[in-house]
């Protein structure tokens, strides 16, 4: 999950596998899976951030592997 901030100035926390689409229109838009969009103060580029991180602390997204090194 990661931690957000409504429009209001409301933080909560929202499950990332829920996310279907995160677009800036000019506010930041996240719709989710069921349709529902949510309009946060966080920009594009944070909320990308903040779910890349969430992937990686579970394990769902691996380390980058430089093929240079391998040999």
């Amino acid at each position: 999950m990661i931690t957000l901030t409504r429009l209001t100035g409301d933080t909560f926390l929202l499950n990332v596998p829920f996310i279907e689409q995160i677009e800036a229109r000019p506010d930041t838009t996240i719709t989710l899976w069921s349709g529902k969009k949510i309009f946060v103060k966080e920009s594009l580029t944070e909320v990308k951030q903040l779910c890349e991180e969430a992937y990686r602390k579970i394990g769902l997204v691996g380390s980058i592997i430089n093929p240079e090194r391998e040999s």
